[in-house]
């Protein structure tokens, strides 16, 4: 009788502590992968104001902010801010005022800009390229 209430406790104990392994593992993957905004903003570059002509003979007015996973990787974007605005300009040079218009057409650009940007980076990787202006004629 004592053997089974031995291995019922142990039973118990067992499922006790594998359910706090769950959810302790969870939580902690849960905060390493949000950012808290002032994080967000030390890993963030702002790119100025470009304004290009567009295949459709139209133009466009457009600012972005990329961030990126790490503080160095900052550091290199900021160095490789003329390659990128030159990326972004000849990207968009090749894109129709049609492609750019609504959200399905901004998710391409920003996409494939990320994907462009990513080829450049030696030291960590674009997380995501908002766009905070856009003006299109």
């Amino acid at each position: 009788m004592n053997k089974k209430w031995l291995i019922v406790g142990i039973l118990a104990l067992l499922l006790v502590i594998s359910g706090s392994l769950f959810y302790f593992t969870d939580v902690i993957a849960k905060d390493a992968n949000e950012s808290s905004i002032d994080d967000i903003l030390e890993r963030t570059v702002s790119i100025d104001e470009i304004t290009t002509n567009l295949a459709s003979d139209d133009y466009i007015r457009i600012s972005f902010t990329i961030q990126v996973e790490s503080k160095k990787a900052k550091e290199e974007l900021e160095k490789r801010d003329f390659q990128v605005k030159n990326l972004m300009i000849q990207e968009l040079s090749e894109m129709q005022a049609d492609d750019l218009r609504g959200k399905e057409g901004q998710l391409l650009l920003q996409k494939s800009l990320t994907e462009k940007i990513n080829d450049l980076m030696e030291t960590g990787k674009i997380e995501k390229i908002y766009i905070t202006e856009s003006i299109l004629q």
